[in-house]
């Protein structure tokens, strides 16, 4: 009797005691690399095929799906955190983050030439809205002429109202006498969509309707209407060397605007980097005397705070 009451014991212990978790390795591979990815999307839709196709491993699957929650829960938490209000007697800019860029160069002898390069950049990132504030300044002297003096500055806002979807809105001015106009004021909104947002690479675009006034060089004005369109990327190669792209499409009929800022940095150490940076500003059909197409090429020194 004791042995038949052991072998039952033993089988009651087998019934009870799941099995354990044998979750096949492509499978785990797979919602691991969703999970890595940070794509809540994509996590959810793989971990979903996952328990149809290996109802068995439902619980391994969970465990997985658990821990990327609990991770996804603590970023927002942490973004909340930093969205909040400035606490009594907290800086300005407690809750902003920038760069500043700068370069110049002087040459004397067979040619006088000085030049200036200046930038700032500040953004902050809170749970539904981001701010963007951006000024850049170029200067150039040759053989006692002004060859270049160009202003830019902008502000823009948006919202958040989805994980990748939000609203925007843009105010910019710029000053370039040598392509034209003394001042451009753009307004513009609409929608944008960040398409890739992980740690390593940033890809977003947006576009809506927009509004410009210009005032011409030596007089005169115009207003119209147009569309935007942009592109914005941010690619972290290695450690130490990262890729940017900022584009701008202005549509209309007549004369249409295209701008790009293309910029290699290079991390040398106590929050200094050095940039190697192209622009281009393109008109279809700018005013008289004025290129249709205006380059330059930057070396700065970037810090960042």
């Amino acid at each position: 009797m004791k042995k038949v009451g052991s072998v039952v014991l033993m089988a009651m212990l087998a019934c009870t005691t799941p099995a354990a978790a044998q979750l096949p390795p492509g499978v785990r591979a797979m919602v691991e690399a969703a999970i890595a990815s940070g794509d809540a999307e994509a996590v959810d839709t793989i971990t979903k095929f996952a328990r149809q196709t290996h109802p068995a491993d439902v619980r391994e699957i969970d465990i997985l799906y658990d821990s990327f929650q609990q991770k996804q829960r603590a970023r927002l938490a942490a973004r909340a955190q930093a969205d909040a209000p400035p606490a009594h007697g907290g800086g300005l800019f407690d809750l902003w983050e920038g760069k500043g860029e700068l370069g110049a160069f002087r040459s004397t002898g067979n040619t006088r030439n000085t030049g200036f390069t200046g930038a700032l950049a500040l953004e902050r990132i809170g749970v539904d809205w981001r701010h963007k504030l951006a000024g850049r300044v170029d200067y150039q002297r040759s053989a006692g002429r002004t060859t270049r003096e160009r202003y830019r500055a902008s502000y823009e806002p948006n919202y958040n109202f989805s994980d990748k979807g939000f609203v925007f809105s843009l105010l910019q001015y710029e000053s370039d006498r040598f392509q034209g106009f003394t001042s451009r004021y753009s307004l513009s909104g609409g929608v944008g969509y960040r398409l890739i947002e992980r740690d390593r690479l940033q890809v977003s675009f947006k576009g809506g309707p927009a509004y410009r006034r210009v005032e011409l060089t030596p007089d005169g004005s115009e207003s119209f209407l147009a569309a935007l369109g942009a592109f914005n990327a941010d690619w972290q190669i290695t450690d130490i060397i990262n890729l940017t792209e900022e584009a701008n499409l202005f549509i209309r009929s007549g004369n249409s605007n295209f701008s790009s800022l293309t910029g290699l940095e290079a991390d040398i150490g106590s929050g200094l980097k050095a940039r190697l940076s192209y622009s281009l500003e393109h008109d279809t059909d700018p005013p008289d005397k004025a290129f249709k197409t205006d380059t330059l090429s930057r070396l700065t020194v970037v810090y960042e705070f």
